[in-house]
């Protein structure tokens, strides 16, 4: 049984007086409505205004802190329309994911400050590289469909771009500590210098989060910074920023078998298959070190210059590299597999003939990420037009190491080498938006880019070491145009684009010979309307995407056994994302969102594996199943939030419902996450006595129903003497648990 703990957090944030008394008001005021536009000028290429003809939502710095308990960006953004979050440890500490509109993590669009953050060879994003990211985090926006232009991977769902918060322009310090339930604990350091005389400002963030996670030995160690120092001028502001991180987490990717949730949910709800195995004595043991490592560091050098009332610019040179590996005790590994030789060893009268062992492997990854990203912004009262350009390059070693071997030592050498291979993709691209203003309340909207791809891989692959040797090549032109109606409180949009998206690394590396996956196309078909006054607000968005040649996964496998992707003609994603909120008294408001959709794959083949009684592999079946839903995709989300002030007392309680999601895209009921509702709870209490500025605690109470749920799951088919099985995986979610904070203010 898992035990549980809590601890009491505390935070102190430090003001100190502000510039010195030669700086007027006057010229405070100035530099920080410069500073403020600056720091704009780095973002609002990649992200969407009041007047662009698209669905998007804002999440801004306040309600990200109020939400930021440690967990990872994800959960922070689980209560926005059309979301659905996952977690391996079952607190969204380690690792975590989402997925919007159905669409998972390598194809949602990702950045930070405008600069790529997507890995360029799986396209994914590896949140639990970046912990505690959310205290460095001024706002963040999610564009759902196609959005806007961007820099790094095509949108195929979904962009969140995030903006760090501007340089400090006043001196200050802060130190958190917040903790909770399974031994998690977060502290936080934080200062700035203020904007100097000479008008430079330096400000830092160092983070620590720690948890031993709510699945068995899923425990999370992580630590992260972020220093940027800043030189402002009247018209210029030039940013050196680099933020990164450490993460050591004990694997949590299997899931839990249903077999077990069924037999008795209670006692399996946290276990954890990974690193198990069975000692001479024929004991169940766990390997100690089956763990993921990886550290990652990333460099900005911003140049923003705002010249003349309408024009401004802005230029960021980036590097980012990554190197770690993660650790596995495998079983009764096959010699082959690892390039090694097996051997004879005596047997009683016999020698027998050892061909496999238990052995640890570890399976690193070293990669840089560097390039340049540069826009222009041209603002005047009917036309806002940018223009910008962004070259990424990247290189990245897979490789793998044998550790030990249980039986004689057949390593050649320590930390044996047994297959190396090298990814390098460099990305180009280049775009112009216009954003005419026709009449007082009618705009136009105008986004063309074309974008070029030039990816390889060379060397030998994980299995067996057989030889990989790819060279791939694409250019892209998307377009994007829309209208967008403004007046008296009522925004009406319509638009359309065009997405292209290339196939990522595992679509290659793990394709049959006969196989030749090629790039996907959307076309998003999007139409929207909101109103908004003093008292409510409320909003409609219906959008079609329709997918040409998308990649999912079928069931078959290559000739070495892995599972493929393969192109599907056609599939499509459609619905209504409906949105509002209410002002009930003046300490009482009430928001939500509700998301009705249907995502289907039209004319669907299934590939399913057949076994003889022995075991033995003798083919696949082929089962046309016509129209399909699409898996991980469910047909509605809903969120509820109510918010509380009175005084110094605030609450806030969210309610989330999925509904059910498939596993597989065979629309079969028995392969299913089930639908779950979930509350959380947040109280808090904020006084003002004389010695300190303000003083605040809060309590924030998840899963307050204790709802049994599961985010996330697996499953593989099979056909064994002609009768059809299947396996499983399940990501259990934590029941009631409890977050606490203290905040002191001088």
């Amino acid at each position: 049984m898992k035990k549980s703990s809590l601890f009491l957090g505390m935070s102190l944030v430090v003001g100190a007086p502000a510039y010195g008394d030669e700086l007027s008001t006057v010229t405070d005021s100035l530099k920080m409505s410069t500073n403020v536009e600056l720091e704009e000028v780095v973002v609002t290429a990649t992200k969407a205004g009041r007047t662009t003809p698209m669905a998007f939502s804002n999440i801004s710095k306040e309600v990200l802190n109020s939400r930021n308990d440690g967990q990872g960006i994800p959960t922070l953004l689980a209560t926005s329309p059309s979301v659905v979050v996952t977690a391996d440890d079952g607190l969204g500490i380690g690792y975590s994911g989402i997925r919007i509109r159905g669409t998972d993590a390598n194809r949602i669009n990702v950045t930070v400050n405008g600069v790529p953050v997507n890995d360029s060879e799986s396209h994914g994003v590896f949140w639990v590289n970046m912990p505690d990211f959310a205290s460095s985090v001024e706002n963040i926006q999610i564009q759902r469909g196609a959005g806007t232009s961007t820099n790094g991977a095509a949108a195929f769902g979904a962009t969140v771009a995030l903006q760090t918060q501007a340089p400090h322009l006043k001196p200050s310090a802060e130190y958190s500590l917040s903790g909770g339930s399974f031994g998690t604990m977060r502290h936080t350091l934080k200062g700035g210098t203020g904007l100097l005389n000479n008008g430079f400002s330096v400000d830092a963030r160092y983070s620590n989060v720690r948890s031993d996670g709510f699945i068995d030995r899923a425990r999370t160690q992580m630590s992260s910074y972020d220093v940027s120092a800043a030189w402002h001028a009247e018209n210029t502001l030039i940013r050196f920023q680099t933020f990164g991180s450490n993460e050591q987490t004990y694997q949590a990717w299997n899931g839990i078998p249903s077999a077990l949730l069924k037999e008795d949910y209670n006692k399996y709800r946290t276990y954890n298959s990974c690193g198990e195995y069975t000692d001479e004595n024929g004991a169940t043991r766990y390997y100690d070190n089956q763990i993921d490592n990886y550290k990652q560091q990333h460099y900005h050098l911003t140049g923003s210059q705002r010249i003349g009332n309408q024009w401004s610019m802005n230029l960021t040179l980036h590097y980012t590299h990554g190197e770690g590996y993660y650790e596995e005790y495998k079983a009764e590994s096959a010699f082959t597999s690892y390039k090694l030789h097996s051997f004879y060893a005596p047997s009683g009268d016999t020698l027998k003939h050892i061909t496999a062992a238990d052995l640890v492997r570890r399976k690193w990854l070293d990669n840089d990420f560097y390039g340049g990203v540069y826009s222009v912004n041209y603002r005047a009262e009917r036309l806002q037009l940018t223009a910008g350009t962004a070259v990424n390059n990247y290189v990245g070693d897979h490789f793998g190491r044998v550790m030990w071997v249980k039986t004689a030592n057949v390593l050649p050498e320590p930390n044996y080498q047994y297959y190396l291979n090298t990814g390098k993709k460099l990305d180009y691209s280049a775009y112009v938006k216009a954003n005419s203003q026709f009449l007082s309340y009618l705009n136009g909207y105008l986004d063309l880019q074309y974008r070029g791809i030039d990816y390889s891989i060379k060397g030998s692959d994980d299995v067996a070491g057989e030889h990989v040797d790819i060279k791939k090549s694409w250019n892209f032109f998307n377009p994007k145009v829309g209208i967008n109606y403004i007046r008296q409180g009522h925004t009406a949009f319509a638009s359309f684009s065009v997405a292209n998206r290339e196939p990522n690394r595992d679509n290659f590396t793990e394709a049959a010979q006969t196989e030749h996956p090629t790039y996907e196309t959307l076309h998003d078909y999007e139409a929207g309307y909101r109103f908004q006054n003093t008292f409510f607000h409320l909003g409609a968005n219906v959008y079609y995407m329709d997918y040409n040649n998308q990649l999912i996964l079928s069931g078959k496998l290559s000739e070495i056994g892995e599972a493929l992707t393969t192109n599907i003609k056609d599939s499509y994603r459609t619905g209504i994302e409906l949105t509002g909120g209410v002002s009930l008294t003046s300490w009482l408001n009430w928001g939500g969102n509700l998301t009705l959709s249907s995502n289907k794959i039209k004319n669907f083949t299934e590939y399913v594996d057949m076994y003889d009684k022995d075991w033995d592999f003798i083919g696949q079946e082929a089962i046309a199943l016509g129209t399909t839903d699409i898996a991980y995709s469910p047909n509605l989300i809903a969120n509820s939030i109510f918010d509380f002030a009175w005084k110094g007392f605030s609450a806030t309680l969210t309610s989330q419902y999925v509904g059910r999601q498939h596993l597989d895209n065979t629309s079969n009921r028995d392969r299913t996450i089930d639908p779950y509702f979930v509350n959380n709870l947040r109280l808090g209490y904020a006084f003002k006595p004389r010695f300190v500025s303000k003083i605040g605690i809060d309590f924030t109470v998840n899963n307050l129903l204790n709802e049994r749920y599961e985010t996330n799951g697996w499953v593989y088919s099979s056909i064994l003497d002609g009768v059809r099985g299947k396996d499983e995986g399940y990501y259990t979610q934590a029941g009631t648990n409890l977050m606490c904070r203290l905040s002191i203010v001088l």
